[in-house]
């Protein structure tokens, strides 16, 4: 998945080759073409694969002839296997062994060892998945992590086969883990290399990147009481997972959370579901947001991951929005209302390129209109036939105003965010309306109101639950029944002034529902 491309390319940098595994029946996906990509960049031989073909549906001529449209890389001698009932698949395996060659690197050069993956075990530390591409290491040698210049003494190596087999020795081109008792995830970063102390090498291996959020979201225990256990269980998956980041945050309408940074929406789920499945959490989900530059009065450029923390209007130049290269593949009957959906989402069109039965679509748009919605309702208009991959771009200046929504008149700080200014009006009648259907009624009419700074720009409100006062009056003089009506009216007035309206979790989230039944 395209949050977890920056893995993708740390695997594919340990391999000397790569199956391009493409299904017979339903052919090549944007994912495809952007890890291929991947691969082609990283000089690694693929070798292309069509599986599925004891389909029904299975057209292997077609998909060759997109691979080669689409990826462009020569498909005539692609081999057809079929995963569930083994065909083809002994073929592939002397195939590879026969056009994979074998690893290069030189075992008198200093260490160069290559992390690709990193996990906590809770008795060894650290437990890194490390690639020897120059040089070997043996067990008590000191080791040095190139981006951090910090020392570790090597406990244990070993390599997997697939369970854990200990070795003394890694040589160049093998692949195996090394514990160095290391306390923390960060410790040993994803991409990073490992060198000698005591002769390190000249440079580390390229393509090393710190890993950065870009969807941040606030997470709210419902019981205040859960919220050191909610701490120790985001500390718990922090040790397996260094993309996850959190600090504290408090919230005048949710108490006390976390603000939680996500590498994109599927790993927003994954996390979310984890602390709810796992450590039986009952979380409040505040609509995520994308990560703002803010250019205030002063020159100083701050970086906004949270609305609430929008400094007020007459101290703000300019706000700066993330913006993607959106790469789209559409069957051709759906491409009209694709095109559409990403003008409706600020898009640019950039390319439209005919590849087959397929059409190639490349877009420029705001992360911000992505993160929310775009990937389910692309699949909704496509039937599930488009596919989609973006990479982050640039920061582009825009016209950006934050809606704030009032509920009795009192900030709900959790329910504030940014909007471009042209779509504030609909996007504020949209909000309110979706949160009008999840308030529940009171014994008095609760006001629902989205707003940019003092200007009110739309108005829902919540009707009281009637009670009939005047039920046991009988015939008579009308002034009783007003008197009854005015104290009625007089006690609702009280009740809206110290009472509170508890708003359930769905209300949090109807901001992602805005515009989807359009």
């Amino acid at each position: 998945h395209v949050d977890f491309s920056y893995e993708v390319s740390r695997s594919l940098a340990a391999c000397e080759g790569a199956l391009l595994v493409v299904d017979s029946a339903q052919g090549v996906e944007a994912q495809s073409v952007a890890n291929c990509n991947t691969a082609i960049n990283h000089n690694l031989i693929v070798l292309p694969v069509l599986n599925k073909i004891d389909l029904p549906s299975s057209e292997p001529e077609r998909v060759i002839s997109e691979i080669e449209e689409i990826i462009g890389i020569d498909a005539k001698n692609s081999l057809k296997v079929s995963a569930k009932s083994g065909e083809g698949v002994s073929e592939l395996l002397d195939q590879l062994i026969e056009v994979i060659p074998p690893p290069s690197g030189n075992k008198e050069n200093p260490l160069k060892a290559l992390i690709i993956d990193s996990w906590f075990d809770n008795y060894l530390g650290v437990v890194s998945l490390v690639r020897i591409v120059d040089g070997q290491l043996n067990i008590g040698d000191k080791i040095r992590v190139m981006s951090s210049n910090r020392d570790f003494l090597v406990d244990q190596l070993g390599i997997f086969t697939p369970k854990r087999s200990p070795k003394n020795l890694l040589s160049t081109g093998e692949v195996g883990y090394v514990v160095a008792g290391i306390k923390d995830i960060d410790g040993a970063p994803v991409g990073d290399t490992f060198t000698l102390t005591n002769s390190p090498a000249n440079k580390a291996l390229p393509g090393f990147q710190t890993i950065k959020p870009r969807v941040f979201s606030g997470l709210f225990p419902i019981d205040s009481a859960d919220y050191e256990s909610f701490r120790e269980a985001l500390a718990k998956l922090k040790l397996n997972d260094s993309a996850l980041h959190f600090e504290p945050e408090t919230s005048q309408a949710l108490g006390f959370g976390f603000r939680c940074g996500f590498l994109g929406m599927l790993h927003m789920e994954i996390i979310q579901e984890r602390l709810e499945r796992e450590y039986k959490l009952n979380l409040i989900v505040t609509s995520p947001t994308v990560v703002y530059e803010v250019l205030t009065t002063d020159k100083n450029i701050i970086s906004i991951d949270n609305p609430a923390k929008l400094p007020p209007t007459n101290k703000v130049t300019e706000i700066r929005e993330p913006i993607i290269v959106a790469d789209i593949l559409v069957p051709q009957k759906f491409l009209g209302n694709v095109i559409t959906l990403c003008i409706e989402k600020r898009g640019t069109q950039k390319k439209l390129q005919y590849l087959g039965n397929q059409i190639s679509l490349t877009f420029e748009m705001p992360m911000s209109e992505v993160v929310l919605d775009f990937f389910d309702r692309l699949k909704s208009i496509s039937k599930g036939f488009a596919s989609f991959d973006y990479i982050f771009s640039r920061y582009e200046s825009a016209n950006l105003v934050k809606l704030e929504i009032l509920i009795n008149n009192e900030y709900v700080d959790a329910l504030s965010f940014i909007v471009h200014k042209d779509f504030s009006q609909s996007k504020g009648r949209d909000l309110t309306e979706k949160i009008k259907e999840f308030i529940p009624r009171q014994m008095y009419d609760v006001a629902i109101q989205a707003a940019i700074g003092s200007r009110i720009l739309s108005r829902q409100t919540v009707k009281a639950m009637r009670k009939n006062v005047t039920a046991k009056c009988y015939g008579g003089d009308v002034s009783r029944k007003r008197k009854l009506l005015e104290k009625q009216k007089a006690g609702k007035k009280r009740m809206k002034q110290f009472g509170s309206v508890e708003i359930p979790q769905d209300a949090f989230m109807a901001i992602l529902h805005v515009g989807k039944n359009k």
